[in-house]
């Protein structure tokens, strides 16, 4: 999912607070930090800027609008209740949304950028590929719109979202107790973005983690079995031109081997193989 908007003004603080992180990780072991794949992520988010300004306005715009054209009914923003059911269902359509992103090849393709990272830490937080506005996953959030949220309000909900997720991809922070029975922490994104068997495709949450915990896809982190981060088919490279792009080049070569319109249909719209 590529960053709103409003969050690009952040973009430099979020950089300078990675490099905070690898000073210190650095510091405590020499040679703990990984600066290459710190840099990688650095020539992802420049990137992005320029990949998604070529290709002007995403296919999510089109639906947002002709959801809000025709709502339900419109939902008045200065209500009490207003924003904190957008919060809560914002959330909810982004468990779907991040759980299609796993589970859909399609969205895969940009999404797998995000877990390229052999590494955990803040950087990998705005690794996340340039082809969103292609693939389009934040049509997930229309829903919000035909009910009849501001689609400016839907964007600050989705900016507010991602925004409480850079803290999350660290290693530094420990587990938090009672707060994760219903709140994404950083122990539980670390098992999302780990490639272990027992930790593939869990933890979808944005900022709660209750509904990963209604549909089964919870998994919490076990000393016993230390997270291993990458893909499971990992990308050794730092060239954020591949780590941009492999992703549907794997997909191209799944739709190339694949026979008759069904096995192409799943190579494309199936699970990642």
């Amino acid at each position: 999912m590529e960053l709103p908007r409003h969050l690009l003004l952040l973009l430099p603080a979020f950089i300078l607070l990675a490099a905070i992180e690898g000073w210190y990780l650095h510091r405590r072991r020499p040679g703990g930090y990984d600066w290459r794949a710190y840099f990688a992520s650095l020539g992802d988010a420049i990137g992005r800027l320029v990949f998604t300004r070529l290709l002007g306005l995403g296919v999510a715009g089109i639906f947002f609008s002709i959801a809000y054209r025709y709502r339900i009914t419109t939902i008045p923003m200065h209500a009490w209740w207003a924003w904190p059911l957008l919060f809560v269902l914002q959330d909810f359509f982004y468990y779907w949304m991040h759980r299609a992103d796993h589970r859909i090849h399609w969205f895969w393709a940009t999404h797998c950028v995000h877990h390229s990272s052999n590494s955990y830490n803040l950087a990998a937080a705005y690794r996340l590929g340039w082809t969103a506005r292609i693939s389009g996953n934040v049509i997930f959030f229309t829903p919000l719109a035909l009910l009849g949220f501001p689609v400016p309000a839907i964007l600050a909900a989705t900016a507010i979202n991602l925004l409480y997720q850079f803290w999350l991809h660290t290693e530094l922070l420990p587990r938090l107790g009672p707060i994760e029975w219903v709140f994404n922490t950083p122990a539980h994104h670390r098992v999302h973005h780990a490639s272990n068997a027992a930790y593939l495709d869990k933890n979808y949450g944005g900022i709660l983690i209750i509904y990963d915990r209604l549909f089964g896809t919870f998994a919490a982190e076990s000393a016993d079995d230390p997270c291993r981060y990458g893909l499971v088919h990992p990308i050794s490279s730092n060239n954020p031109f591949r780590i941009a792009f492999h992703g549907w080049a794997g997909m191209w070569r799944t739709l190339r081997r694949a026979r008759g319109w069904r096995g192409r249909w799943l190579a494309v719209f199936g699970p990642p193989m």
